[in-house]
């Protein structure tokens, strides 16, 4: 028959039992491409359908593909129209790899600064996050390629992951950790993919309160919720629960065949081609095909309806009709192109964050130049499911050298920092090198203009970090060169917050997160000043004892349990409300260029225009950023949230009106009893540069 011209219902209706149970569990991928597979229904010309992971980009088995900075470093940018391009540069990528569905964005907020994760999601602050959420899905969708947003919900650390219990309000879920989700399924996401964890008792492949109430029922999300990796814990529950196809469907050797991987000897000690201690962090790779034979059974004897197997099955299908696939009907995507390869560029320039910054930034075009750092000939990102092989690789050396008309001179200083893999390193020629070492560092950097020390961590799925100190002596090598080198520029490049004990030692101190393939294009074109940092923190810098989750009942954990004692007080949140004092306050970023606010007001009771001048003589981008105080909340508010923002590109000497639209979210409240209800005012607009630097406030 013909499924172009049938509707889904009907194509169901054809469909045997069995041929059912096929469709909603996967199955091993023939052409070893996808990280997940269904092999289709021939004789109702239903197709292969398969799934790819792409937080950062599309990883196929055998094809390489972009790699974009990490979501942190989009988030950066607070600027959503680089989250739809690159989601849409995504999804040619994926349909051009006949790839049908991308496995992202990651969607969970930045609640632990430990977080081995925190790389591949956006913010702490659900505003920011919905925005980019959304944005992302979009761009994902219009390439024909059905976006996954994930994990669903509260999975906010990796110690534990798939069996920790997360005992959280409904109101802090309503507020901090289910807007982003809200985001996705409301731009139209045709996926969403469910969390290993529990919360409050209920593992989320089988929450039915938060799977079929909320996010089908409430939010009358239509796609297909699909499990994280083994992370289907139940048969009849999980069904029942909502959960509508289970991921990856074949057993652990299946799995690793697949990925063209070795087994492991220590089973308990593994992560696919790469033995490391994350064993805490992974779920049961023998707990699968939970929807296979088992579901078969339930369905026949009656434990699963067969309503709601045939409703699994729909809302598969309907997707794949919408993207084109049940019938043959989806334009295939060209190859990528440079634009993709300029994008990537972009966004790793415009995410990176300047921190500090004496006057040496930026570099003259003939500087002699010192780059120093383990990492500084590679690209750095970080481990996981989001690795991936890239088209394209600029090192951060190769990048400045390209760059420069002065002489470059490179020193690693400290071995290289050891990093989780899922899947294997290339360490090959490793031992053939000269094992770095500190005086080296010293001495070049002790004979040039300026010292380019660039420090890294290593985080990974799975394995959350111990602490926020950079790993491997890096602390001592800045130091060390900055105390011969008055002109000593610190690049991080981190998963999210580190400490940065040395700041006040160096000359400039630029946080470039994990920037992806084109680490060193992007990051010559910010220190040579081509492109301005023009990031702003989407996360809180602290000190580790500072941030509210320091006590093991609400990070890792008791007895299985994390407490989200903290309620609504997420990231910048906590630190309004007990007056503490960041290193570095969420939204802040300096500029090469200089600006200065110049009048404020309320257009309407969601927007306001802000004017900005540019009293520089060089172009720069500005964030404004609107935060609501309102004045007769309840004591367990957040003092200020944010509602809004808007990065502008300003010329020299020019002055702009900029319009900055103010989420509903800012002027609610969700009340356990009554819902979602409206805060009385009045309110206090404040316009500023970060959630502490405040340059008018308005009365609405």
């Amino acid at each position: 028959m013909e499924t172009a011209e049938a509707d889904v219902e009907t194509v169901v209706d054809e469909l045997t039992l069995e041929e059912k149970i096929q469709l909603v569990h996967g199955a091993v991928d023939p052409d070893g491409t996808a990280t997940g597979y269904l092999p289709g229904v021939d004789r109702l010309g239903i197709p292969e359908f398969r799934l790819a992971d792409g937080p950062l980009g599309v990883r196929v088995n055998g094809s390489p593909a972009t790699l974009f900075p990490a979501s942190i470093a989009l988030a950066a940018t607070f600027d959503p129209n680089l989250a739809r391009e690159q989601g849409a540069a995504m999804g040619r990528e994926a349909n051009a790899r006949d790839q049908d569905a991308l496995l992202g964005p990651g969607l969970n907020l930045i609640r632990v600064p430990h977080c081995g994760r925190n790389f591949e999601y956006y913010s702490e602050d659900p505003v920011l996050t919905a925005a980019f959420a959304g944005a992302a899905v979009e761009g994902i969708q219009s390439a024909d390629v059905i976006a996954t947003p994930k994990h669903y919900v509260a999975n906010n650390q990796e110690t534990h992951r798939a069996s920790v219990n997360v005992s959280v309000s409904e109101r802090a879920l309503r507020e901090c950790y289910l807007p982003g989700f809200k985001a996705a399924v409301d731009a139209g996401a045709g996926s969403v993919m469910t969390a290993y964890n529990c919360v409050n008792d209920s593992f989320m492949s089988e929450n039915r309160p938060l799977v079929t109430d909320v996010l089908k029922g409430e939010w009358g999300f239509d796609g297909y919720v699909v499990s994280d990796w083994f992370g289907a814990v139940s048969t009849v529950e999980s069904a029942n629960g909502g959960l509508d196809l289970e991921m990856p469907g074949v057993t652990r050797d299946e799995l690793w065949e697949m990925f063209d991987l070795e087994p492991p000897e220590d089973d308990d000690d593994a992560v696919f081609g790469e033995t490391a201690d994350v064993s805490d962090g992974m779920p049961d790779m023998t707990n699968t095909g939970n929807f296979g034979g088992p579901l078969r059974e339930a369905v026949e004897r009656g434990d699963v309806p067969h309503a709601r197997l045939d409703d699994m099955v729909t809302r598969i299908l309907r997707q794949m009709e919408r993207i084109g696939v049940l019938g043959g009907g989806r334009a295939a995507s060209p190859p990528e192109d440079d634009g993709h390869r300029e994008l990537a560029e972009t966004i790793a320039a415009r995410g990176t964050v300047l921190l500090e910054n004496d006057g040496t930034l930026p570099l003259a075009d003939d500087a002699d130049v010192a780059v120093i750092g383990p990492g500084v000939e590679e690209i750095s990102t970080g481990g996981g499911s989001s690795e991936m092989d890239a088209l394209h690789e600029a090192p951060t050396a190769t990048g400045i050298d390209a760059r420069a008309t002065g002489s470059v001179t490179v020193e690693r200083g400290v071995p290289p920092i050891e990093k989780v893999s899922f899947f294997g390193g290339d360490d090959e020629g490793d031992d053939q090198r000269p094992d770095p070492t500190l005086d080296d560092a010293v001495s070049a950097a002790a004979d040039t203009d300026v010292a380019v020390v660039v420090v890294e961590d290593a985080a990974a799925e799975a394995v959350d970090r111990d602490d926020l100190t950079l790993p491997g002596g890096q602390d001592e090598l800045v130091e060390d060169v900055a105390a011969v080198n008055d002109n000593t520029v610190v690049v991080v490049q981190s998963s999210g917050p580190v400490e940065l004990p040395w700041r006040d030692d160096v000359s400039a101190v630029l946080e470039s997160w994990y920037p992806g393939q084109a680490d060193g294009d992007a990051l010559a074109a910010v220190l040579f000043g081509d492109a301005d940092p023009s990031g702003r923190l989407p996360v809180t810098f602290a000190n580790e004892e500072d941030y509210p989750v320091t006590d093991d009942a609400t990070f890792p954990g008791i007895d299985g349990e994390v407490q989200y004692d903290e309620n609504l007080l997420v990231g910048y949140r906590y630190f309004d409300a007990t007056e503490a004092d960041p290193v570095y306050p969420f939204g802040y970023g300096l500029s090469y260029a200089a600006f200065e606010y110049r009048g404020a007001e309320l257009v309407d009771e969601r927007r306001v225009e802000v004017t900005v001048e540019n009293v520089s003589d060089r172009a720069g981008r500005e964030v404004v950023q609107a935060y609501v105080r309102p004045s007769n909340a309840s004591d367990d508010r957040p003092v200020s949230e944010l509602g809004g923002f808007e990065a502008v590109s300003i010329p020299a000497g020019e002055t702009v009106t900029v319009d900055v639209d103010i989420d509903d979210l800012a002027f609610t409240e969700y009340d356990e009893t009554a819902g979602w209800t409206a805060l009385e005012g009045p309110f206090t607009i404040e316009i500023g540069r970060s959630a502490r630097d405040v340059e008018f406030e308005l009365t609405l």
